[in-house]
């Protein structure tokens, strides 16, 4: 299993469809989940910084977890088939769950858990975003350019975006989007 670092929800134009965008911690490679815009706001809320005055169904989800004395232990992607990404909610006593990774990364934000995908999936959908320019610093997968400086996270994201607005759902591979 590969440790991934949430970098955010992105919107694909024109169609307007968010995008999940997870990136390996100790690597290059990013995973583009497309999910539904309910879970995109859930998600993006929370990394934002934004606290509902009363709770959403993922802080639901959490407080019903903790009441019940348990603990998620991780968030995993571990399969893509016929156009569908499936995930698992793994815990503290070994239970594991069928989750929507939307639904699972989601809880995982409000739960500060780490989130895994599976070597094979990586394998197979994962991509590399390229720097725009190659003189620029990029990241070296441990948040650090080439000259040992942090990297600006504003400039990660502008590249994804750039890189978002070249690409549709179809460069992914059949039945992606």
């Amino acid at each position: 299993m590969i440790e991934m670092r949430i970098v955010g929800v992105r919107v694909e134009m024109p169609s307007q469809q968010p995008i999940l965008v997870l990136t390996e911690k100790d690597g290059e490679r990013s995973l583009p989940i497309v999910i539904g815009s309910v879970e995109a706001t859930a998600i993006a809320m929370h990394l934002q910084g934004m606290r509902p005055a009363r709770p959403l169904t993922h802080d639901l989800l959490r407080d019903v977890i903790a009441a019940l004395g348990r603990k998620l232990e991780q968030v995993r992607v571990v399969d893509f088939r016929e156009g569908t990404f499936y995930g698992e909610l793994a815990f503290d006593d070994g239970t594991s769950l069928s989750a929507r990774p939307s639904d699972a990364i989601a809880l995982a934000v409000r739960v500060d858990c780490p989130v895994f995908v599976t070597e094979e999936l990586m394998d197979s959908a994962g991509i590399v975003l390229e720097e725009p320019d190659d003189s620029a610093d990029g990241a070296d997968g441990n948040g650090l350019g080439p000259d040992g400086e942090p990297v600006d996270p504003d400039r990660e994201v502008q590249a994804f975006r750039e890189f978002l607005d070249s690409v549709s759902p179809d460069d992914f591979g059949p039945d992606r989007s």
